[in-house]
């Protein structure tokens, strides 16, 4: 059954965009099964960057059908921008399919995001402002607006009067906003159905007959195992389930039919918002890091927080996921240092913890136990394969692998589609 799930086993950021691009060639489906425009994978193709947010990086591979699930919350501005930016650029998008079954992001949606955010001050969550959350809890309280209900406009009234009747008391009377006139959104919203119909289609239904059929089908899942709104650093996550079960839901097909699960780490670890960070630098490492890595965020522009690699968070990632492969991203970007501190375990109150703790009170207080491996001053973006990599640079991988719990498969050695080891095929 050639179904697999591809999901970031850090706070996301990992390089999951290109991990998704160079399957692409392979695999007959890329799906998005959760999140919205708050994710961001950046995408190297020859001498072009391509930085995408809402659509499957498998948009980039001319042969592999993109596909929105209908775990994915999509506002159509952002969307239909996407596509036009593409389209610019020469990439041909008619083949994307968007389940009708996915929730729209609305006006106020991202309205009632931002004002929380400011209302909560000190005790914010770092959310990217995009309407994500309040989707997603529409989508709970059955209050929400799906991509479907843009071709029937007296549904999409009713829905958004349902929607606004309680959020605008809570606009004006807690937050002093002026209220937003329903009718204004549905006209707003209707002008997106015929720009988007074309794509709309029963994607459980074409994705489901794709594997019967033999077809490769790549899931692939936004943020990362740390942001899971159930896995994760509650309450610093995202709103979705990018772990490996969110696949299935955000998708509609059957966990029997995912035959492999692989997960995406960064050589060493970063994360974008607030919310505890064990391995986390302040001093001239971190901003090495961040320097040398790029590390702004895709979506947000935010620098990164960047600290050294965790490998009680990897196999964490390995455990709730299923993994049964690493990529291993960014490994270039540690070269030159002299040694290269590993996370192994946590101090906790004195004690040796070598597993995540389930606590968040623990887990705020955890501070990181250290192991020194040597490092290397080669230049590893030309390397081919394992054996062409210095032995130190070889060493830190090895020792990676035995830490997180299952074996690393395939190695960035650089931000380009072709700097890239693999080791072992994932397909």
């Amino acid at each position: 059954m050639p179904a697999l799930v591809l999901l970031g086993a850090q706070w996301g950021d990992e390089g999951k965009g290109k991990a998704t691009d160079l399957l692409g060639g392979s695999v007959d489906y890329v799906v998005r099964y959760q999140g919205g425009n708050n994710a961001g994978h950046t995408v190297v193709v020859g001498d072009q960057k391509y930085a995408l947010h809402l659509l499957p990086s498998g948009i980039l591979s001319p042969d592999c059908t993109p596909v929105i699930g209908n775990g994915v919350v999509v506002d159509p501005a952002v969307l239909l921008s996407e596509l036009s930016g593409l389209n610019e650029r020469g990439v041909d998008t008619s083949k994307l399919l968007i389940s009708g079954n996915a929730h729209l992001i609305t006006p106020y949606h991202t309205t009632v995001d931002k004002v929380t955010e400011r209302f909560l001050g000190k005790r914010k969550i770092g959310t990217t402002g995009r309407g994500i959350g309040p989707a997603y809890a529409d989508k709970i309280n059955r209050v929400g607006i799906r991509v479907q209900d843009l071709f029937d406009e007296s549904i999409l009234e009713q829905k958004v009067d349902a929607a606004l009747d309680f959020k605008n008391q809570i606009l004006a009377k807690l937050y002093n906003r002026r209220a937003i006139e329903p009718g204004q959104v549905v006209e707003e919203l209707l002008g997106y159905a015929d720009r988007i119909r074309g794509y709309v289609a029963d994607t459980t239904l074409i994705l489901n007959n794709a594997i019967d059929e033999g077809k490769v089908v790549l899931f692939e899942g936004g943020q990362g195992t740390l942001l899971d709104v159930d896995h994760g650093t509650y309450p610093f996550v995202t709103s979705s389930n990018p772990t490996a079960g969110g696949a299935c839901t955000g998708a509609g097909v059957g966990p029997t039919k995912i035959s492999r699960v692989i997960g995406i780490l960064k050589a060493y670890t970063t994360r974008v918002g607030a919310g505890p960070f064990p391995t986390e630098l302040f001093d001239k490492d971190g901003e090495a890091l961040r320097t040398i890595g790029g590390e702004r965020g895709v979506t947000t522009g935010r620098d990164r927080r960047c600290g050294w690699f965790d490998a009680v968070i990897a196999r964490y990632a390995t455990r709730v996921n299923g993994l049964t492969d690493f990529f291993l991203t960014k490994l270039d970007v540690l070269t030159g240092w002299e040694q290269i501190p590993v996370c192994v375990a946590y101090e906790i109150d004195g004690k040796r913890v070598e597993e995540l703790p389930y606590s968040q009170t623990d887990f705020h207080h955890a501070k990181p136990v250290y192991e020194m491996l040597p490092g290397w001053s080669e230049d590893i973006t030309k390397a081919k394969t394992f054996s062409d990599l210095p032995k130190n640079a070889q060493g830190y991988v090895k020792a990676l692998e035995e830490m997180s719990g299952a074996p690393i498969s395939a190695i960035g050695v650089g931000p380009g589609r072709t700097e890239t080891i693999e080791i072992n095929s994932f397909i």
